[in-house]
């Protein structure tokens, strides 16, 4: 039986059971989809009945994820480089930062964030763990150190004098297979007053609007305040001030510091203690029943991609995403239904979609396959592909989400 990755009680309550798949950011090269022998994981999911932490119930190895071949580079979606840039502002005027403070942020990808910081003359330093991201990094000047984080790293880090101001951790916190080791980091590298972010989408509104496609290998939590101000106190730290965001389907930010920081606590975190207890996220039979909501998810979309078929429409997909390699897989969905998927990321390009097996082509094709619907896997991206393919309708294309029901947009 397998253990709380928290507090190690013993992992009964089963959350949702994706059964088996490819690991969602792992594209395939033409002469792997030759060898035809793709790896694939059970993707299983249970909820805590002591912390209430849901969690997945395997264990690839981390470094089997994030290898030098990592697909995904943040800076390749303008909307998440101007979200990037709206939170260095924001830092940078609530605790005064300049050129005298340090900036961290752990799993800093490709400089996407740090470089705000950097463009303000306040000092960065990026910890990463995929050499290419860290690399692409490093070339537009941001510092940046390519290692895991853990408590070990963070004593070193401090020991060598990186101590941070700031800290961000932004969607990152999910990533870590073992969260005390991960947590326990912070505490070394962080001032006595400093403060630390992170953010993380928020389990609430993956339940309440079946965010299913979520779930993946490189995620191994699902979190809830409930759950995290667990893990952080266990950890010496607290949380002071939470934000609501709309990034990610409806994410958190959650605003920490050391246990003994002079940080008050606001309205807005005590606000949602009591809409997380509201919902009861802090009862074990809250989490029962998701399954069903999830497979009527799946009848929707099968329906959908039959008519189309019947119809003799062509359907192409937008957005090379994790989750929407989550989200076909458990559908069944091969090249046969869709015809092929467009993505802005080069790495991605001339590849094939995990599982699927869908070629991916650059956004330029969209207008030479001309075809009749598009779907929009990153739906948390809608509005933003919406805008750039407006042109689909010169042939009549239209565009199609599939969360939380298929629909066709008007």
């Amino acid at each position: 039986m397998s253990l709380c990755r928290f507090c190690r009680a013993p992992l009964t309550r089963t959350f949702l059971d994706l059964g088996l798949q490819p690991l969602a950011n792992s594209y395939l090269t033409p002469e792997q989809l030759a060898a035809g022998n793709e790896p694939t994981f059970p993707l299983h999911t249970k909820v805590c009945d002591r912390c209430f932490l849901v969690q997945a119930d395997h264990t690839v190895p981390a470094e089997a994820i994030f290898d030098d071949a990592y697909a995904y580079f943040s800076s390749f979606s303008p909307g998440w480089v101007e979200h990037a840039r709206r939170y260095a502002e924001a830092m940078i005027e609530r605790f005064g930062l300049g050129p005298d403070s340090l900036v961290v942020e752990i799993a800093s990808n490709d400089g996407y964030l740090l470089k705000h910081f950097l463009a303000r003359d306040i000092p960065v330093l990026g910890i990463e763990p995929t050499a290419n991201t860290a690399e692409a990094a490093r070339a537009i000047g941001v510092r940046t150190d390519v290692v895991f984080f853990n408590a070990g790293t963070g004593a070193a880090l401090a020991a060598r004098g990186d101590r941070a101001d700031l800290m961000a951790a932004n969607n990152v916190l999910a990533h870590v297979p073992d969260l005390n080791e991960f947590v326990g980091g912070f505490r070394h590298v962080l001032k006595p007053q400093g403060v630390l972010t992170f953010e993380f989408p928020h389990l609430l509104n993956l339940i309440e609007k079946v965010q299913f496609d979520t779930i993946y290998h490189e995620h191994y939590s699902y979190l809830s305040l409930l759950a995290v101000e667990q893990v952080l106190g266990a950890n010496g730290l607290r949380v002071f001030d939470v934000e609501l965001l709309p990034t990610h389907g409806g994410s958190l930010r959650l605003f920490c510091g050391h246990i003994a920081s002079d940080h008050p606590e606001t309205e807005a975190l005590r606000t949602l203690r009591a809409t997380e207890a509201a919902a009861g996220l802090h009862k074990a039979e809250t989490y029962d029943g998701f399954t069903a909501r999830v497979e009527a998810v799946r009848e929707s979309f099968q329906a959908f991609l039959r008519a189309a078929r019947d119809d003799g429409k062509a359907i192409a997909a937008y957005g090379a995403a994790a989750k929407g390699n989550t989200f076909l897989n458990y559908c069944g969905t091969t090249a046969a239904d869709i015809v092929c998927a467009y993505d802005a990321n080069p790495a991605k390009q001339g590849r094939y979609l995990p599982g699927s097996h869908i070629p991916v082509f650059a956004p330029a094709a969209v207008a030479e396959t001309r075809p009749d619907y598009v779907l929009i896997l990153p739906w948390n991206l809608k509005d933003e592909i919406t805008r750039q393919l407006s042109f689909i309708a010169d042939w009549g294309g239209r565009f199609v989400v599939a969360s939380p029901v298929t629909r066709v947009l008007d």
